[in-house]
C-alpha cells in the first residue's frame, strides 16, 4: 500500500557478509548429537533476507544438503516456525500465510486480510507469483474467491489485483467528492451501497485516502472508523478498517496486531510469528515505536513476557534492543 520510503527495518544486511562461512557455521551448529540454537539464532537474526538466500544456496552446493529440511529436522515448536519462516523469500513466506489460511476445513480470514489489505502492488504481485509457483496448479485470485462470499470476497479480489494508485499527490476536489459519496452510500440511506466503499477504499492511493476520509469526518461530523463500525459486519468491516488504519499508519495498525497476539491468556503465536518476520526488514522500527506509544510498554518486554526459551530468543533478536 503506502511506500515504504521512511520506514525502517530491525534486520539490516550484515555488512561483511559470508554465505559460505555461514553456510559452514549453521552444518557444524546440526551435524552430530544435539543441536547449538544460539549458532543459529545469531546467523538468522542477523542477516537480510536476500543473504539467507544466498546462505541456501551454499549450503547446497557445499553439503549437497537442502538446509530446510536440515533445519526442520534438527529444531522443533515455535523456534522451527520462525526460523523456516525467516529462511524463506518473504513473497514465498506470504504466499504460504496464505494457502495455510484457506487450505482444510474452515478459512482464517484474519489472514487474508492482514496480508492482502496491507501489501505494496509490487509486494501483491510477487505474491501472486510465488502462490502459482509454490503451489502448482493453484491461483491465489480463484483460491480466495472460493473461500470468500459476497462484498468481502469482491474487495479481495480488488486486493490481489495489485493496481492500487501509488501516486503521491492528492486531489482535493476529488477527495471532497468522494467523501460525499462516501456518506451518501452509508450514513445517509438505508442500507449501505458497499460498492462504491469497495470502489474507493480498494483503489485510491494512500495520500488521496487520507484526504478523502478527513473530508468524510467534516460531512458526517463523525470519523470513517465510526461509520464503517456502524454500517457494517464481520470479515468485511474488519477489511474496511485494516485499509483505513493503513492509509493513517500502518505501524500502528501492526502493533495492534501484535498486541492482541500476546494480550490476555494464551498466545497468538502464528500472529506473533508472521508479523515479526513480515516487518522485520520494513518497518518494525516504526512499529515499535506505536507500540510503545499506544500501549505503554515495549514490544520487547512484552515478547519476554509472552514467549520462552530459543523462540523467545530469536523474537528478540529480530525486534532489536527495547
Amino acid at each position: 500500500m503506502a511506500s515504504s520510503q521512511g520506514s525502517h527495518g530491525t534486520v539490516k544486511p550484515a555488512t561483511h557478509f559470508d554465505a559460505e562461512a555461514d553456510a559452514a557455521a549453521l552444518r557444524k551448529a546440526m551435524k552430530g548429537i544435539g543441536t547449538d540454537e544460539a549458532a543459529i539464532i545469531h546467523i538468522v537474526a542477523n542477516r537480510s533476507n536476500a543473504q539467507r538466500q544466498d546462505i541456501r544456496l551454499k549450503f547446497k552446493l557445499l553439503f549437497g544438503r537442502d538446509l530446510m529440511a536440515d533445519l526442520h529436522s534438527e529444531l522443533g515448536g515455535h523456534l522451527r516456525t520462525t526460523v523456516l519462516a525467516l529462511m524463506e523469500p518473504k513473497a514465498v513466506y506470504d504466499a504460504q500465510c496464505l494457502r495455510n489460511a484457506m487450505k482444510g476445513l474452515g478459512t482464517d480470514e484474519s489472514v487474508l486480510i492482514e496480508v492482502l489489505c496491507t501489501r505494496t502492488n509490487q509486494e501483491i504481485k510477487d505474491i501472486v507469483a510465488a502462490y502459482k509457483t509454490a503451489f502448482p496448479g493453484r491461483d491465489l485470485e480463484k483460491d480466495v474467491m472460493s473461500e470468500t462470499s459476497g462484498n468481502f470476497k469482491r474487495l479481495l479480489v480488488t486486493m490481489c489485483q495489485g493496481a492500487r494508485d501509488e501516486s503521491p499527490s492528492v486531489d482535493h476536489e476529488k477527495a471532497k467528492r468522494e467523501a460525499q459519496e462516501l456518506f451518501s452510500a452509508g450514513e445517509k440511506q438505508w442500507g449501505t451501497d458497499e460498492s462504491k466503499f469497495n470502489f474507493i477504499i480498494g483503489s485510491r492511493s494512500i495520500p488521496q485516502l487520507k484526504a478523502t476520509f478527513d473530508e468524510y469526518t467534516k460531512i458526517a461530523q463523525r470519523d470513517i472508523f465510526s461509520s464503517i463500525d456502524r454500517e457494517m459486519s464481520g470479515d468485511l468491516k474488519k477489511s474496511f478498517k485494516t485499509v483505513v488504519q493503513c492509509a493513517y499508519s500502518r505501524p500502528a495498525y501492526f502493533a495492534e496486531r501484535l498486541y492482541y497476539s500476546m494480550k490476555g491468556a494464551g498466545t497468538d503465536d502464528s500472529t506473533l510469528v508472521r508479523v515479526v518476520v513480515s516487518r522485520s526488514e520494513s518497518d518494525m522500527v516504526e512499529i515499535k515505536q506505536k507500540f510503545l506509544e499506544l500501549y505503554h510498554k515495549t514490544l520487547g518486554t512484552m515478547i519476554e513476557g509472552d514467549t520462552s526459551g530459543d523462540y523467545r530468543k530469536l523474537l528478540l533478536a529480530i525486534v532489536g534492543p527495547h
